[in-house]
């Protein structure tokens, strides 16, 4: 498969998504949240949306980016399509009630020995202003060949920087199918075995974006003293895939400062220890 260059910098039309307070507390939910400011009406500032509630209002926007019969992506290479990264701004808070326009577009093309990397992106607004951005890089595996011999040079590790703070959360067995009703990702590799196998995978797997979202509720709930309003952007890769039942644990460390933000780094990892979220980059507001 090789896709359309062509569609680089290609926008669509702005599609209108009402916000409305029982979807953002599902979405909340299917990712175990609990924060008052999601749920609490009593408190004075009234409740917002979570932050990563973006991925659900954005997803019809950023399907439509793919589904551009143009761009070239085949049934067969959604098979293999791999979500490698994501990266979200957050400019303007949304709360119950407003109308948000998302428009997705095609930010870049590259093409990789082992396939090709797609990214999608997303802009929303709320009566004319920019309330979030949202980028995806999507990669497409090629088909599998067979392994050159020879051998492989391991990365260097580089030493890991002193962690201030490590939280452990435990994945439910039905995760995928909460986080999937609530976001509207219904890709089958998280629902069903069967499928995920199709892909080369040993079972279904949770949704990348629901991982970050777990890590989120960390940061939000740790680093922001719960005021979810505090996040300005949250970025990450995503390494290796997780399975429902898992426990995952989030290890946070200083990164500095950047525009009077302060910005954290952290990393993801599975009960083997093997990192699940790499480059994990958090922004926030000081108090």
């Amino acid at each position: 498969m090789l896709l359309n260059k062509d569609a680089v910098g290609k926008t669509y039309p702005r599609q209108v998504f009402p916000i409305t307070e029982e979807a953002a507390q599902a979405y909340a939910r299917a990712y175990n949240e609990n924060n008052p400011w999601f749920f609490d009406k009593s408190r004075k500032e009234g409740i917002v949306i979570p932050p990563m509630y973006g991925v659900a209002y954005s997803w019809s926007a950023m399907t439509q980016a793919i589904s551009d019969e143009t761009l070239g992506v085949t049934p067969e290479a959604l098979l293999r399509v791999v979500h490698g990264e994501q990266d979200m701004r957050f400019h303007e808070w949304v709360r119950p009630g407003d109308q948000v326009e998302v428009e997705g577009f095609i930010q870049g093309i590259e093409e990789k020995s082992s396939g090709e990397i797609l990214v999608v992106g997303s802009r929303s607004f709320r009566n004319g202003k920019l309330v979030q951005e949202t980028f995806s890089p999507l990669f497409f595996r090629a088909p599998k060949k067979d392994k050159k011999s020879g051998s492989e040079t391991s990365p260097v590790e580089e030493p890991k920087k002193p962690r201030i703070l490590t939280k452990e959360q435990k994945i439910d067995e039905d995760q995928t199918q909460r986080y999937a009703e609530a976001s509207g990702d219904q890709n089958p590799i998280h629902l069903y075995d069967e499928v995920a196998q199709m892909a080369g995978l040993p079972m279904r797997i949770v949704h990348g974006l629901c991982t970050m979202a777990f890590t989120s509720k960390v940061i939000i709930d740790h680093l922001c003293d719960g005021d979810p309003r505090r996040l300005k952007r949250l970025s990450v890769r995503f390494s290796k895939p997780v399975f429902p039942g898992q426990t995952i644990r989030t290890e946070i460390w200083k990164e500095g400062e950047k525009e009077g933000r302060k910005v954290y780094g952290y990393e993801t990892y599975n009960p083997e220890g093997i990192p699940v979220i790499k480059n994990g980059i958090a922004e926030m507001t000081p108090l």
